[in-house]
């Protein structure tokens, strides 16, 4: 049992370092590796595997409000990129160039995309002509390059993998329609299937996309008490499709310009269910995204017929549906144990010369260690109960840390001291001047993060200057 010791030990606790603890994590569940080349990470099978059960599921979703995918270049040209103002103002700081071809200088510098919205609408432009045309509702699986300083696996990397929808709409009340509509697919997408509990909100002026009319966004918060933007929707009313010239003839055979919408969610979620669900033993996946729901550990498999017992379990498992495993590699069981916690296996499933004389097998769930012998004739419904039960504590679990780390301030010597001493969500009153946000964020270093779709009113002024108050806003320090 030595070395299944030293195999946790090399995990930071979280309450001694945190930021440490995480990248233990991302390194010893063996998620990604760090590249030669600086804030770029090589995403390894197993963070990969995660991404490709995201995909999975959010490409179901999105195909079932009736969006189809496509594919974008990776170079966007400069004279496209300078069409929006706002947009391009906002991107400027984070933009890779590419400036020669070969052996030759470009004559026009090629931006690496950092988002694909200029793209897009020079495309749309020229395919669509009549209300007949619309709506459009395109997305693409690809990755993006943004020139970060500061970077972080999954959290902040200078390419990451995402996706991004764009889509365009005859009428405003569409386009504001498909945006909240996304946003709620968002939502309920990382509440039932990452169980992660979302609080939906709209950004403030200061805070929205560059070139948005409005920006919605899911907040989750991390287990040390930061906010993570896990998931965006962005409402474009015409400004982008007056910028590029995307107009279209009405039932009136009137011109008229269209409305636009793009979303996106990114691997940075990978980084969500770390902070949210992970422990100091490593990762802890929730069953629904886990690429291996559960893995088999044959005990003493070298003695006859506990290796054909435990690959006769696992055809059965999978025939059943399951995503199961069996580790028939020589390390002892204790070590074998020791990896599947790191990398967070919703459960294991020991079994022995004993268990297969008294046809059962024992279920160990690796977020409460809770062991249950459950017989074989049985295992398909009860490794689907234990699963099912897991998810849902893990959600159940992850809201009660949320909810007893949001705080409410009235004051502003009140809203200091909580965001000093009380890492979390706080909920604020606040008058709408961007003068009270700088402040707020120069004072103490926390942002808004969202004003909630459910308004509260837990005051009449705004908790900075003392004004009268418009919005209630989540407050935080965040990633």
């Amino acid at each position: 049992m030595g070395n299944d010791k030293k195999l946790v030990e090399a995990i930071t606790s979280m309450e001694e370092d945190f930021a440490q603890w995480y990248t233990d994590v991302v390194k010893k569940a063996e998620l990604v590796q760090y590249s030669s080349i600086k804030g770029c990470m090589i995403i390894r099978p197993n963070g990969y595997a995660i991404w490709e059960c995201i995909q999975k599921e959010l490409d179901s979703r999105f195909k079932e409000t009736g969006v189809e995918n496509v594919y974008m270049p990776m170079f966007i040209p400069e004279s496209l990129l300078q069409k929006e103002k706002d947009h391009v103002e906002g991107f400027a700081p984070e933009v890779a160039w590419v400036t020669q071809g070969g052996l030759e200088p470009l004559s026009e510098r090629l931006c690496v995309r950092p988002t694909s919205e200029t793209l897009f609408c020079d495309f749309y432009k020229d395919i669509i002509q009549s209300y007949r045309d619309l709506p459009k509702c395109y997305n693409q699986w690809c990755s993006v390059v943004r020139w970060e300083k500061t970077t972080r696996p999954f959290l902040r990397s200078m390419e990451f993998l995402w996706q991004e929808g764009h889509t365009v709409h005859a009428t405003a009340e569409d386009a504001e329609e498909r945006t909240v509509q996304m946003l709620n697919v968002y939502a309920d997408f990382c509440e039932q299937v990452l169980a992660i509990p979302m609080i939906k909100g709209r950004k403030t002026e200061k805070e929205k996309f560059a070139g948005a009319l409005a920006t919605y966004t899911i907040e989750a918060l991390m287990h040390d008490g930061k906010a993570l933007q896990s998931g965006t929707s962005h409402n474009f009313g015409d400004g982008f499709a007056k910028a590029f010239g995307i107009q279209y003839t009405d039932k009136e055979n009137k011109l008229q310009y269209a409305y636009q919408t793009s979303w996106g969610l990114s691997t940075r979620i990978i980084g969500a269910i770390i902070m949210v669900h992970g422990d100091n033993s490593g990762l802890v996946l929730p069953p629904r995204i886990a690429p291996v729901q559960g893995m088999i550990v044959p005990i003493a498999q070298h003695k006859e017929g506990v290796l054909d017992a435990a690959f006769a379990l696992q055809d059965r498992l999978l025939k059943a549906g399951f995503r199961v495993k069996t580790d028939d590699s020589d390390k002892t069981p204790g070590w074998k144990f020791a990896e599947q916690e790191i990398k967070g296996i919703p459960v294991r499933i020991e079994l022995g010369p004993k268990d297969i004389e008294a046809g059962q097998a024992v279920i160990v769930r690796r977020d409460t260690r809770d062991k249950i012998t459950v017989p074989l004739e049985a295992i398909e419904t009860e490794l689907e109960r234990i699963l099912s039960q897991m998810q849902s504590d893990m959600l159940e679990r992850a809201r009660k840390h949320r909810d007893s780390h949001t705080f409410e301030a009235r004051s502003y010597e009140e809203f200091k001291d909580i965001i000093a001493n009380k890492p979390g969500f706080v909920k604020a009153m606040w008058c709408e001047d961007q003068e009270c946000e700088l402040k707020i964020k120069e004072d103490t270093t926390a942002t808004s993060r969202c004003m909630p779709f459910e308004q509260e009113k837990i005051s009449d002024v705004c908790v900075c200057c003392g004004k009268p108050a418009k919005k209630l806003v989540y407050w935080g320090k965040a990633y």
